[in-house]
Formats: structure tokens, sequence, C-alpha cells
């Protein structure tokens, strides 16, 4: 047998319930991102809507709190991933109770960004204008390729052999390392968790095949992708740049066409109009 059909009317009114509660579930997780609600407050709530809302959705919200931590505390409150709000019973709430006071005394882990985009879009001059900045740790790659005329080991790259880099690779030394321009480049796994478990935004600066192992292995990490203001001005500043032969600019302008079609993959994309605008827009999103 059929369930009966809705009326016109009676869908109107559905439709208009469910834009209601979507916009109250969206204000709540709002509001306790900014601190104007404390999230154990929202256990008495009548609304049907929050009620409904997925515990593990409100714990995001939190500040601090990631999709991996708010699983750890679910895991250890006993609290199914599926629990909704109005599900979670008072034995429940006073172990997320507990969890959150251990999570007071416990450091803050830091934000892992990643920033790619094509060769001179201006990965470099954004990211190093972030050194010495007490909040931000730009994690420093390891490379196959030549030091090139200004640079500095240990500080620009990690200039590697290829049998110390294929060392590397064998014990799972790198948190993500791909093949660009006829050398290799890696990401030291090590130092990248010793960073965040300080409390220190990580900052990558890497290329598209390694912002793509970061999103498989690191759910947490936000993808940035710098965008040039026109290709025009992209072609200017690899020839300009003067550090790559005529054949190496030309198939880096190749790659640079792969590369901007795949900005849709990225968490956010920001145009590199003015360098100090870009880096105050990256901060934002390293700090909310």
């Amino acid at each position: 047998m059929l369930p009966p059909r809705l009326s016109d009317r009676s869908r109107r009114k559905a439709g208009r319930s469910a834009v209601r509660a979507r916009q109250e579930r969206s204000e709540v997780k709002a509001k306790v991102a900014s601190g104007q609600i404390y999230l154990f407050d929202l256990f008495g709530d009548e609304r049907d809507s929050i009620k409904r809302m997925k515990l593990a959705d409100l714990l995001q919200a939190v500040p601090g709190i990631g999709s991996k931590r708010a699983e750890l505390i679910m895991a250890r409150s006993e609290i199914s991933k599926s629990r909704r709000l109005g599900g979670v019973g008072r034995r429940q709430i006073e172990a997320l109770r507990q969890e959150f006071l251990l999570m007071k005394n416990a450091p803050r882990e830091g934000k892992l960004l990643v920033v790619s985009g094509p060769s001179g879009v201006g990965k470099s001059t954004i990211t190093n204008k972030l050194r010495g900045d007490e909040r931000f740790w730009i994690s420093v790659s390891a490379t196959t390729r030549e030091m090139r005329k200004g640079e500095k080991d240990g500080i620009d790259y990690h200039f590697v052999s290829n049998a110390i880099f294929d060392e590397m690779v064998s014990t799972n030394a790198f948190l993500e390392w791909a093949s660009f321009a006829g050398a290799r480049y890696g990401t030291p796994r090590l130092a990248v968790e010793q960073a965040l478990s300080k409390g220190l935004n990580v900052i990558l600066e890497i290329e598209l095949d390694g912002a793509r192992q970061v999103r498989k292995n690191s759910k947490d990490a936000l993808l940035v992708f710098i965008e040039p203001p026109s290709w025009e001005e992209l072609t200017t500043r690899l020839i300009k740049r003067g550090t790559e032969s005529e054949q190496s600019t030309q198939a880096r302008l190749i790659r640079a066409k792969e590369e901007l079609s795949a900005a849709a993959e990225f968490d956010h994309v920001l145009i590199n109009h003015q360098v100090d605008q870009s880096v105050s827009e990256l901060v934002s999103l390293a700090l909310r």
C-alpha cells in the first residue's frame, strides 16, 4: 500500500520547516564557534531541530576541535558517532564534561595548512612573510634538485642526494612526496608532527600532487590554492624570475595550466593581487 500523497500546501509547509531547521542548526553552530553559546547548555534545548543535530557536527564547531579530536572525545565518552543531541544520556554528558576539562589543560594542537599553486604565483613570497611569527611554523621540504644561487640548506630546502631521498621514502619519513620538473620534493613527517603538537600552525608550501596526498592522509588539513591575477601576469613572473632555462619555463607553464584547473579541489582559493593582503587572508584562515 502506497503512503498518502502530500498536498501542495503540506509540501510547502514541510519545506519551510526544513529550511527553518537548517537555519536554526546553522545559527547554533555559529554561536558555539564564537563562544556565545556553551555547548552543554544545548542538551536542554527543546527545539526538535536542535535535538536532531548530530553531536559530532556540534563538537566540531567548538574552537580547537577538529573531526579527529571530536571522534576521540566521543569514543572516550562511549558515544556513538551517529548519536544526535537529544539521544545523549546524563552519564554520557558527564563523561563529555570530563573530556572538556582534560582538553582545557592540554596544549592546543595547531592547524595544518597546505599552500599550493603554479610556479611563479608567489607561494614562497607569501609564506616567507610569516617566518618569525610565533604562531606559525613553515615546513622546510627535502629536495633532490640542485641548490640555486642565494639559497641556503636547511632554510630554503633540505638538499639531499637521491640515495638519501630513497631511504626516507622507504622508511615512511615523508608526510608526502612528489616529482616535479625533474627533481623530487618531500615534507619530513616528524618535524611537522612535533610543531603541531606544540600548538603551532604549520604551513606546507607544496605542489599539487603533494597536496592531494595530504588531503588523503590528513583529513583535518586546510588546503589553500594561490591563483595569479591573470595568466599573462603568471607568464611574466616566470620569465622575469630568470632561474630556469627556456625549456624548463615552458614546461612549468604547461604544468601551471593543469594546476589551475585543479583549484576547485581546495578548501579556499586566494588570488595573489597583493602579497600583504594574501598574507592577511592566510592568517585569517589559520586562526578561525
